[in-house]
C-alpha cells in the first residue's frame, strides 16, 4: 500500500523506520520529514495543517493509509478530510483530539466518568487565579488551557512562580488555564490503540523532561526515554485500563465522539494506583522512538487494522527486551541556541534493528549534515536488559561530533538504579 506520515521529527523518523520495514509499505511519503527521513523516504512539501491542502495531495499519490504525526493536524481536522475522502486515517477526528486540545475538555471528561485525576480548576482571568494559587499554596500545577507541543505545564513550588506561570499563559487574547493540585509519585506513559471500540495496549515508558540531569531545570519536549517502564506494573496497567482509560472511551462514545487511534496516558503513580495527569492524542516523542524499536515492522499491522476498525483481530508480539532514546539538543535549548551548526559522524553510525540514530532537527548541506532545531537527534538503542539498551543507545550519542550539541547522561536513572 502506499502510505503517507505526516510530520517531520524524530516521532516521525521512527514510525517511518518502522514502517518500511513491513513487505505491506509499497510506497512511503513523509510530509515534510526531514533530511533523516529521507534518506529512507520520499518527504513533499506540504502544509499539513490544511486539511484541504492534505486531501489533495493523498488522492494525487494515491495513498491508501494516512499516519497522523503530530497533534495540531488532527486538532485541525485533517484526520475527518482524509477519511471523508475514503482515506483510512490513523488519528483522531478533531473533536475526540480535544482531549489534548483542551485541558478543560479533559477534566471534564473525568469528572463524568470518575476517573481518578488531580483536582482542578479554570481561569481565563489572572486576578482570579492569583488569589485561587494562594488559598490552595504550593506545590501547585499550572497547564495552559490548549497545544503547547508538551512544554505548557509549569509545577511552581511556590505561589510566586505559579502567579507567574499564570501571567505567561494568559498573555494572549481569549487565552485559558488550568489549576491542579500538584500530585505526588511517579510519572509513566501508557499507550493504548482504540479503535472506536476495541482497546489494545502496544507499550509502556518513561520520559525525562527536565533538561538537566538529575531531572533539573525548565521542562523541555523530552530529553529521553525507556521502555518499558518497571513502574507501570501489569497490575498497575490493568488499574489504569479499568479506571482510566476505558471510563473514559466510553464516555466519549457516549458523546458521539468515539476515539480512534494511539492514546498516551501520562499517568502519576503512587503507593500502586494510577492517577491521570493528561492525555496526548499521538505518540509521545522521544517515547515514540523507544516503542518502534521494541515494535518494529509490526507498526504497521497494529497501526492499520486501528484505522480500519479490525482492532479486536490483533495481538501485540511483545520481544522480552528494552530499548532507550538519548536526545541530543542545541546547546541553549530549551531556550535560545544556534541553528547551522555542523555535525560529524553520522554517516559512520550502525543502523540495525538493535542501534538506530533518528533525527528530529537536522538539515543536509552541501553533503555536511547541521543542526535545524532544539532536539535534533535520537540515540536509540535496544537489547535484552535496560543496561543493554543504554549501553547502545549512548555509544551512538558518543560517536557525534557536535561541539554545540549536549544531552544528559543520566537516562533511565529510576530503573537502573546504581547500575
Amino acid at each position: 500500500m502506499n502510505i503517507l506520515i505526516l510530520g517531520g521529527g524524530g516521532r516521525e523518523h521512527s514510525l517511518a523506520w518502522a514502517v518500511m520495514q513491513n513487505p505491506k509499505c509499497d510506497r512511503l511519503i513523509v510530509a515534510p520529514g526531514n533530511a533523516g527521513i529521507a534518506e529512507i523516504a520520499d518527504c513533499a512539501t506540504l502544509d499539513i495543517l490544511d486539511p484541504g491542502a492534505v486531501v489533495v495531495f493523498a488522492e494525487e499519490n494515491a495513498i491508501d493509509f494516512a499516519i497522523v504525526g503530530p497533534e495540531a493536524p488532527l486538532a485541525a481536522g485533517v484526520g475527518d478530510r482524509l477519511r471523508a475522502a475514503g482515506i483510512a486515517v490513523f488519528g483522531p477526528s478533531a473533536a475526540a483530539a480535544e482531549l489534548e486540545a483542551s485541558k478543560t475538555f479533559t477534566k471534564e471528561i473525568c469528572d463524568a466518568c470518575g476517573a481518578p485525576t488531580a483536582r482542578w480548576a479554570r481561569f481565563d482571568e489572572a486576578a482570579a487565579a492569583h488569589a485561587h494559587i494562594r488559598a490552595q499554596g504550593a506545590p501547585i500545577v499550572v497547564k495552559a488551557d490548549g497545544l503547547a507541543a508538551g512544554k505548557g505545564v509549569t509545577v511552581a513550588e511556590d505561589v510566586d512562580s505559579a502567579c507567574a506561570a499564570v501571567d505567561a499563559a494568559l498573555d494572549a487574547p481569549g487565552a485559558a488555564v488550568v489549576i491542579e493540585e500538584f500530585m505526588a509519585g511517579e510519572e509513566a506513559s501508557f499507550f493504548v490503540l482504540c479503535d472506536g471500540e476495541e482497546v489494545l495496549p502496544i507499550g509502556t515508558a518513561q520520559d525525562h523532561k527536565r533538561v538537566g540531569e538529575g531531572d533539573t531545570g525548565p521542562n523541555t519536549g523530552g530529553m529521553g526515554a525507556y521502555s518499558p517502564a518497571p513502574v507501570l506494573t501489569d497490575a498497575v496497567a490493568e488499574a489504569a485500563l479499568d479506571e482510566i482509560v476505558r471510563p473514559v472511551l466510553a464516555e466519549m462514545a457516549r458523546r458521539g465522539t468515539p476515539y480512534s487511534g494511539v492514546l498516551y496516558a501520562g499517568l502519576m503513580i503512587e503507593a500502586g494506583r494510577p492517577r491521570l495527569v493528561e492525555f496526548n492524542v499521538r505518540f509521545g516523542d522521544p517515547e515514540c522512538q523507544a516503542l518502534m524499536m521494541r515494535l518494529g515492522a509490526q507498526a504497521l499491522d497494529l497501526m492499520h487494522a486501528c484505522a480500519e476498525g479490525r482492532l479486536g483481530e490483533m495481538r501485540v508480539n511483545w520481544a522480552d527486551d528494552h530499548a532507550m532514546c538519548v536526545v541530543l539538543a542545541a546547546e541553549g535549548y530549551p531556550g535560545a541556541y544556534a541553528k547551522g551548526t555542523v555535525i560529524g559522524g553520522l554517516d559512520t553510525l550502525p543502523e540495525t534493528s538493535f542501534e538506530m540514530m533518528f533525527h528530529a532537527g537536522t538539515a543536509c548541506v552541501s553533503g555536511r549534515w547541521t543542526a535545524a532545531g532544539g532536539r535534533v537527534l535520537n540515540a536509540t538503542g535496544r537489547g535484552a536488559t535496560l543496561a543493554e539498551a543504554r549501553d547502545r543507545a549512548y555509544a551512538l550519542a558518543e560517536a557525534v561530533d557536535w561541539p554545540e550539541g549536549r544531552y544528559r547522561r543520566d537516562i533511565g536513572w529510576r530503573a537502573l538504579g546504581d547500575d
